[in-house]
C-alpha cells in the first residue's frame, strides 16, 4: 500500500495517474496548498521540501518526494512504463527530465503571470508565453510519427500530459499543435487517466480541444 500526498495540481496529478495506470493500490491524502497545508509539520517529515506530490511506500518503509523521482521509483518497483533496453529507458528518461527542467516550470510561470495576475507585469507574460509556445512546438516536433514521446506510453508521458492539460490557462490553442492535439486526446481518454485525474478530489472533466 501508498500513501500519496497530492494536491489538484499538475505535479500531483501525475503521480495518481501512474498509481491508477500501475494497478497499485494506494490512498489518496489531500494536502491543501490554498490553506499553506504543505506546511504543516507532519507534512514536512514526508516532504522537505514542503512540495507535493509525496508518498509513503509501506512496502519499504520510506517516504519520496519530487514527482520525477517518484515516477521512476514507481516504475522501477513494478517493472512497467519504463523500458528496460538501454537507449529506450534513457529517451524515456530524457523527456522525463525535459518536462522537470522546462514544461513544468515555463508553464507554471504562465500560471502564475496570465492566469493568476494579467496585466501586472506585461514583460513576464510575454517572456514565458513565448517560451510556452517554443515547448509547445518542440513536443508537437517529437510526436511527428510518434504515438507517445518516448515510443510506447511511459512516464515521460504521464510527466507531460497534466501540464498540457491546462492549455486553456496557458491561451494555447491545441489546433495549432497537431501532434500535441492528438497525443493529448489519445492520453485523455485511458481510464487510469480519467480516474487519476480526480484524485485527490473531483475537479470537473477533463478539458477537451
Amino acid at each position: 500500500m501508498i500513501d500519496l500526498y497530492t494536491w489538484t495540481t499538475p505535479n500531483g496529478r501525475k503521480v495518481s495517474i501512474a498509481l491508477e495506470e500501475l494497478g497499485l493500490p494506494y490512498t489518496a491524502h489531500p494536502i491543501d496548498i490554498n490553506k499553506d497545508e504543505q506546511f504543516a509539520p507532519a507534512f514536512l517529515a514526508i516532504s522537505p521540501n514542503n512540495r507535493i506530490p509525496a508518498i509513503v511506500d509501506r512496502d519499504n518503509n520510506f517516504s519520496l518526494m519530487e514527482s520525477g523521482a517518484i515516477l521512476l521509483y514507481l516504475a522501477e518497483k513494478t517493472g512497467k512504463l519504463m523500458p528496460k533496453a538501454l537507449e529506450p529507458r534513457y529517451r524515456v528518461v530524457e523527456w522525463l527530465m525535459w518536462q522537470m527542467g522546462g514544461i513544468g516550470p515555463m508553464l507554471g510561470q504562465v500560471h502564475h503571470f496570465v492566469k493568476y495576475n494579467p496585466g501586472k507585469a506585461p514583460y513576464a507574460e510575454e517572456r514565458y508565453l513565448k517560451e510556452s509556445h517554443r515547448l509547445y512546438g518542440v513536443l508537437d516536433r517529437r510526436l511527428e510519427g510518434r504515438e507517445f514521446v518516448a515510443g510506447e506510453y511511459s512516464i515521460a508521458d504521464i510527466s507531460i500530459w497534466p501540464w498540457i492539460s491546462r492549455f486553456e490557462w496557458q491561451t494555447i490553442d491545441l489546433a495549432k499543435y497537431p501532434n500535441v492535439k492528438r497525443w493529448y486526446v489519445t492520453i485523455a481518454n485511458r481510464p487510469a487517466v480519467q480516474k487519476g485525474y480526480q484524485v485527490p478530489k473531483n475537479m470537473g472533466p477533463i478539458p477537451m480541444p
